[in-house]
């Protein structure tokens, strides 16, 4: 396998298309006005901007929204936003949050009653909610005054902070007449939305651009820029070059795109830890994955580390579970070394001739990079060496979402996926990928794993309240998961952002989805 050749083509498919851009834009930045590529990279466009329906674009939905709660920019702790204090009972059972005096951009004052409102619609899966398979263990939520929300579990979970970092408060008042089924696609979030966050929302140019402008009533004070404008591209290639003529002042990055930039002191290059496993998600419903031996043959068939020192330019690291973080991975754990011929003979020995007879398999996924274009043709030309016919189909994420999430899908069209999942900060993330419970339209199982094994370790480790004992209950996870494959996971890139050097205070970290994180949009400012 010729990486070179496929990591050239990454270089060629940017230089065509590098110049593309869209119609229509904002007037050109001043020292006034912030404008950026939010939402490059994976997980693209958020189409409508409902937080509650987002797997992504949290960097830009957290400068008008606010959460309760949220991770600092290191992603190391949880610390307050819109909650003044909080705390948990001895019995792990009883969350409360203290508010803080905030207002919406109408006005009118944030109260319990619309944190209640905001939890109510994220327990419901009719409003769209990605959060409502993650929420099932709320017992009741309760108001005992205007500045207090008290949530309480039916068991422990381990997962409350981090699922409540994603739960952007929403204003009762603004969306309560609105039928909970047919509030997730409703024009509001994209023409009169309002938050309690240091900008408002002012205008959205259909695929173009989001404006807003500063909300002079912050609590936190005035915001230093007057407005920030988000831009949409068709990659990021397109991204890049708007940045170099001064047009954009940030934008996400592929990592083979960080080098042209280094050494330049207009830029600033920002480095992480993405905090997701990119994976192949087996479609566990369709036969020709059933034999453990295939799925197998699968992870020996792929030259990981190849393509890792090829097209990541070695900025990522193998994974061979959903974890790569020493306190997670047990010793021990297949690592599954490249190995073309043993995966024959596994494939000769599930008897994959007769499974499957040469027929084409379609490999979906959401990721459209051109990075992403040349991991799959890597792939693709691997498994091919071994017998396995994978056609990939890129798509942009509501149809993905659309396909995957579907309660009665159509296994042709997703045999295979090509994804990423969360596995940190919290490790309770994957969860929702992978236990039984959470299969559509429960939860995002998307692959349709089951796997009592793995349930039971995913299980132990939510309900553990000992911290300390957390760990080796996630390392029971990754045993299940190296040893069943209900996946066969591949990586964990770094990813990277690069801002203008004349940006001031700016704070952007590579957090899974956008975060959110502690970022101060009200600091913000730019230098002449």
């Amino acid at each position: 396998m010729k990486l070179r050749m496929v990591a050239s083509a990454v270089a060629i498919s940017a230089a065509l298309i590098g110049g593309a851009g869209l119609s229509v834009w904002p007037a050109r930045a001043n020292a006034a006005t912030l404008s950026g590529g939010f939402d490059v990279g994976p997980g693209g466009f958020q189409g409508n901007f409902n937080p509650l329906a987002a797997t992504a674009g949290f960097t830009w939905l957290s400068v008008y929204f606010e959460p309760l709660v949220t991770y600092d920019e290191k992603l190391q702790k949880v610390v307050g936003v819109l909650a003044s204090s909080f705390d948990v009972s001895p019995d792990q059972l009883t969350y409360t949050f203290k508010l803080v005096d905030a207002k919406w951009h109408d006005g009118k004052p944030f109260t319990s009653k619309d944190a209640k409102f905001t939890m109510e619609l994220a327990r419901d899966a009719k409003s769209g909610s990605v959060l409502a398979a993650r929420l099932k263990g709320v017992a009741s939520v309760e108001t005992p005054d205007e500045h207090t929300l008290v949530i309480k579990l039916t068991a422990p979970s381990a997962s409350t902070f981090d699922t409540m970092t994603k739960m952007l408060m929403l204003p009762e008042h603004a969306l309560a007449s609105i039928p909970v089924d047919q509030l997730s696609k409703n024009s509001w979030w994209s023409t009169a939305p309002i938050g309690t966050g240091p900008f408002k929302f002012t205008k959205y140019v259909t695929d173009q651009y989001v404006e807003l402008a500063a909300n002079p009533e912050y609590r936190g004070g005035k915001p230093a820029l007057e407005r920030v404008i988000n831009r949409y591209f068709a990659n990021p290639a397109a991204a890049i070059a708007a940045l170099r003529a001064g047009e954009i002042q940030f934008t996400y990055v592929d990592s083979n795109d960080v080098s042209t930039f280094k050494g330049d002191e207009t830029f600033k290059v920002i480095e992480g830890d993405s905090f997701v496993v990119n994976y192949l998600g087996f479609n566990h419903e369709s036969p020709i994955w059933k034999d453990l031996r295939v799925r197998k043959a699968v992870m020996y068939a792929i030259n990981r580390d190849a393509i890792i020192k090829s097209l990541y330019g070695g900025a990522a690291k193998s994974a061979n579970c959903a974890y790569v973080a020493d306190q997670l991975v047990p010793k021990g754990v297949e690592t599954y070394a490249y190995d073309p011929e043993k995966a024959k003979k596994l494939l000769d020995e599930a008897g994959w001739a007769q499974i499957n007879g040469g027929k084409p398999i379609t490999l979906l996924t959401y990721y459209t990079t051109p990075l992403a274009t040349n991991v799959l043709a890597a792939m693709q030309a691997m498994l091919a060496q071994v017998g396995i016919n994978v056609i990939p189909r890129a798509v942009d994420t509501p149809t993905y979402n659309s396909i995957v999430l579907n309660s009665n899908p159509d296994v042709s069209q997703f045999q295979l996926v090509y994804a990423g999942l969360q596995n940190g900060p919290d490790a309770s993330n994957i969860n929702v990928g992978l236990n039984e419970n959470q299969i559509p339209p429960a939860g995002p199982n998307i692959v349709r794993a089951r796997i009592p094994d793995l349930n039971a370790a995913l299980d132990a480790a939510l309900s553990e309240p000992d911290p300390a004992k957390r760990d080796s209950h996630y390392q029971d996870v990754c045993k299940v998961m190296n040893a069943d494959l209900p996946w066969a996971t591949m990586w964990v890139a770094n990813r990277y952002g690069v801002v203008s050097s004349k940006l001031k205070d700016f704070i952007w970290t590579p957090a899974p989805g956008g975060g959110p994180f502690q970022a101060h949009p009200e600091r913000w400012s730019i230098s002449e």
